[in-house]
């Protein structure tokens, strides 16, 4: 979900959204079993039972508004990544992916700003450097799928944080594998957001998974989230794109490391 952007010291490259496990709606042919090819009748059953959510463009709301692309220096050039703004102490954090702010070979992005509500080429909600990215070492050391997740302190503009401008949803974690969740980003070849919604599923014990269609590169980041409150208009993200195949190979199913102790440990990390 992270499209091609070049640095000064080479390039940094991944792959679209989407992939991995194919969708099965019939029993495999006689005299073969399921087994045989990976498919236990319990992971039959949950695949056929699937459904796509239907992707549209996000309109301009409050809990859309906390979503933004990421730029490289400005926001004339080219957004390559999707962050959104995430409840701190400090009023200044971000969540996104890993994999769209530090190459485990060259290091930390250290060009890159969040431009929250960006829509056909208007920031409305500003233009917001990142100053201090907190990564797991699993992924700074050995881009490790399981923590493709980044948090970011933003930096203050005129005086205010972003989270006061903007407000922020909270962080959830150990929230299990299905959840309803709402995703929302910014693909490279749009210069409007995509949501869409649907339940997620268990990838695997560190990955979940959402079908969703038309998230292609640019997506990775876009966060998951769950357990929306109409008082204050936001909610609690579970998950960003990212993780296994780097959110996913194909544009119709999404992937995000699983939010779990070690994503607690990180923001903690971040906000201390």
């Amino acid at each position: 979900a992270l499209t091609v952007v070049l640095a000064a010291a080479g390039c940094t490259t991944a792959a679209g959204p989407g992939g991995g496990a194919p969708t099965v709606t019939s029993a495999p042919p006689t005299g073969v079993s399921a087994d045989s090819h990976g498919w236990n009748r319990q992971r039959l059953k949950g695949a056929a039972g699937r459904h796509t959510g239907v992707t549209r463009t996000a309109k301009p709301t409050v809990l859309n508004g906390l979503v933004g692309a990421v730029f490289t220096r400005n926001a004339d050039g080219d957004h390559f990544c999707t962050a959104s703004v995430v409840d701190s102490a400090g009023l200044n954090l971000i969540v996104t992916a890993a994999h769209c702010v530090w190459d485990p070979k060259l290091g930390r992005r250290s060009d890159l700003v969040f431009v929250p509500g960006y829509r056909n080429g208007d920031t409305p909600s500003g233009v917001w450097p990142l100053l201090a990215v907190t990564v797991d070492d699993g992924w700074s050391d050995h881009a490790d799928p399981d923590m493709d997740v980044a948090f970011a302190v933003v930096q203050a503009q005129n005086g205010r944080q972003v989270q006061q401008v903007l407000g922020a949803n909270r962080l959830g974690v150990n929230r299990g594998y299905r959840l309803p969740v709402k995703v929302t980003g910014y693909p490279s070849s749009s210069e409007v957001p995509i949501t869409c919604a649907n339940t997620t599923t268990q990838q695997s014990p560190t990955q979940v998974r959402i079908d969703c269609p038309d998230y292609t590169g640019g997506t990775s980041g876009s966060p998951w989230v769950t357990d929306f409150d109409p008082a204050t208009r936001t909610g609690t993200v579970v998950g960003v794109i990212g993780g296994y195949q780097e959110g996913g190979s194909t544009p119709g199913t999404s992937y995000s490391s699983y939010f779990g102790d070690r994503v607690q440990a990180l923001y903690d990390r971040a906000t201390g």
